[in-house]
């Protein structure tokens, strides 16, 4: 199915930008073996993985024309790129689109040259979990100028890597046999590097699996560095669950950018960088080439129910100052530490403006009623509608502002307001999540949310000049973070937790911005309608397809929380058993204590019992009298 893109390249290009177009074919390739341990089907691009790095311009219109030749539907989220009231270019599926029918080819319009966007950023799959099966790509964007001055860039890319395919461990992860929801652990994790739009390949002399042989891996992977020189650093977590933390033995790291907004220098000696989280640091190399050094990327093994006895969850590769030189490792750190992103500051100054309102999120995850283990907000879990969000606030009309229409789990925000997000992370583990569309100002941690101790909980600074922002925050266990957002980007965005297990068993919400004012700014490409019906779905009314702010019968709901509190019938039943037992023994008391009869009375009952026994002996052909 083909369609122009040019009426939308006409309304989003100034007459300044340049279209960078790339064409992605979105193809299985068999037998990736990027650890060495295993070979396994994989999903690439034009028949190679890793899909290719994407390097653009601040002044680049970005154009990808993907095709869909594998077997489900598809899509490409360029994440953490603002689309300004363009989000049904997003590619989250059920929120943004359908998804590619498999033959189809869907043409990304991302608007760089006007979103005011640079920095570190990545693109996946949103569908189906298949960035879990490779689908995903570092992105990288240039301003015209740099706030931070260096001499050469890398970027490094991280990820958790499993021998199964995403399906397979679904199913095994969302199951009767796994009431508790331990995840599926990664069976291995993995780094490499790019530069300049292009993978590094492996390290001379090294014999790498034939499929990914381009690429170099983990111990075949190295950074040249020169003496003297100063190398900034893009490090971006491509994890379906795993956190890592990064360090470089023997050198010094300083923090520069975090998810796309540049920040004053910040000394750091290890980062950690949580799923979809990315970071730039400057490192200054050394003065001298005796040595090679250690890069170390440690997944974070506390997120994971189990360690298995086969998995190796730190992984290094290396900096290279000669190829004669021997490789200088220093092994583990004393103890890992979380980054204080909300100490980091940005260099471009955005006043934190009072909110207009607060939406408390509170996370919890429970063995639900058909005895699968799921996640929830405010104790609901999030099913995807039959019509994407998107697709019901441009159809609506006016009734798209009413927020019952899009489902139990959305929120409809109006125009410029400016609101707070208070999540609650009551889960036993931490969590990233991510908010399409926008950045997120850091307004506050609570190390206990339920605490009344100013210390743990403390109360909001609202006079912050210029708090953090970015678009993927870490929550660890019983913590809170409030995180202020202004409501600018007229669309739905979807957010949700970035560890892609707890994102299939519902932990997100959506959040539905100026309906009417979105009607007015854009309407839907017809390619996207006809993409819906190929698949045999909704594309207007409500999130079950009525046009009807009450009426969503047919929608997907629950699994539900199990009631294990007292029920009516549950106290009936208790009752009558109280009530028996008690008149039991009641009788057998009255008995034992002669009950007031007499031997008489006694003997007579018993002759009268036995003659009544014979009798039915007799009906049933069981006894017979005697003569």
């Amino acid at each position: 199915m083909k369609w122009s893109a040019l009426p939308l390249l006409a309304a989003a290009t100034p007459a300044l930008a340049a279209v960078h177009e790339i064409w992605w074919n979105i193809t299985y390739v068999e037998n990736a073996n990027p650890d060495g341990l295993q070979p396994r089907r994989v999903i690439g691009v034009n028949g190679t993985w890793p899909p290719p790095p994407i390097d653009v311009t601040t002044d680049d219109l970005l154009l990808v024309h993907a095709t869909n030749s594998i077997d489900l539907p598809t899509s490409l989220h360029h994440h953490g790129m603002f689309f300004n009231s363009t989000s049904w270019m997003d590619g989250a599926v059920g929120v943004s689109q359908c998804g590619i029918p498999k033959g189809s080819t869907f043409d990304y319009v991302v608007p760089i040259n006007s979103s005011g966007q640079w920095g570190t950023y990545w693109v996946h799959a949103h569908a189906s979990g298949q960035y879990v099966d490779g689908l995903r790509a570092p992105v990288v964007i240039h301003p015209k100028k740099e706030a931070h001055s260096y001499d050469e860039e890398f970027t490094i890319v991280l990820g958790d890597w499993y021998h199964d395919q995403h399906a397979d461990l679904l199913k095994q992860f969302v199951s009767i046999a796994n009431p508790g929801g331990a995840e599926p652990v990664p069976d291995s994790a993995l780094v490499y590097f790019a530069q300049n739009g292009s993978y590094l390949g492996p390290i001379s002399g090294t014999n790498p699996d034939p499929v990914t042989s381009a690429v170099g891996f983990n111990e075949n992977a190295t950074l040249p560095f020169q003496p003297g020189k100063t190398y900034r650093l893009r490090i971006v977590n491509t994890s379906a669950f795993a956190a890592f933390f990064f360090w470089i033995d023997g050198h010094e790291m300083r923090i520069i950018e975090a998810d796309g907004v540049d920040t004053e220098e910040s000394p750091i000696d290890l980062i950690s960088v949580t799923v979809a989280q990315r970071y730039s640091v400057l490192v200054t190399a050394r003065n001298d080439t005796n040595a090679n050094w250690a890069i170390h990327a440690n997944m974070d093994t506390d997120m994971f129910d189990t360690v298995p006895p086969a998995l190796n969850p730190n992984v290094t590769s290396s900096i290279t100052y000669s190829s004669s030189a021997s490789l200088t490792d220093l092994g583990a750190v004393d103890e890992y530490h979380d980054v204080d992103d909300l100490a980091l500051v940005p260099l471009q100054v955005v006043p934190l403006v009072p909110a207009d309102r607060t939406i408390e999120l509170e996370v919890s995850f429970d063995t639900m009623d058909d005895g699968t283990n799921h996640a929830m907000f405010n104790m609901i879990t999030y099913n995807t509608p039959l019509v994407p969000g998107v697709f019901s606030e441009l159809t609506l009309g006016d009734n798209a502002t009413v927020a019952n229409a899009y489902g139990p789990t959305a929120f409809v925000v109006d125009h410029l307001t400016v609101f707070d997000i208070v999540l609650k992370n009551g889960d036993a583990g931490k969590h990233p999540f991510h908010l399409h569309g926008h950045q997120m100002q850091l307004v506050g941690r609570a190390e206990d949310y339920t605490s009344d101790d100013p210390a743990l909980n403390p109360p909001l600074n609202n006079s912050q000049p210029n708090p953090m922002r970015r678009d993927t925050v870490q929550v660890p266990s019983m913590n809170s973070v409030t995180l202020r957002v202004v409501a600018d980007n007229p669309g739905v965005w979807f957010f949700h937790c970035h560890i892609e297990w707890h994102l299939e068993v519902g932990l997100a919400v959506t959040f539905v911005e100026a309906p009417l004012i979105a009607q007015q700014r854009g309407q839907l490409p017809q390619f996207m309608v006809d993409q819906c019906h190929a698949l045999d779905e909704l594309t207007s009314g409500n999130a079950a397809g009525h046009a009807s702010t009450t009426d969503l019968s047919g929608l997907p709901a629950g699994p539900f929380p199990q009631n294990n509190g007292w029920h009516p019938k549950g106290i009936g039943a208790m009752f009558a058993c109280v009530f028996t037992a008690t008149l039991g023994m009641a009788t057998v008391v009255w008995y034992t204590l002669g009950g007031h009869i007499s031997e008489e009375e006694m003997e007579h009952e018993a002759r009268e019992h036995q003659e009544a026994k014979e009798r039915r002996g007799r009906l049933f052909g069981l006894l017979k009298r005697s003569s």
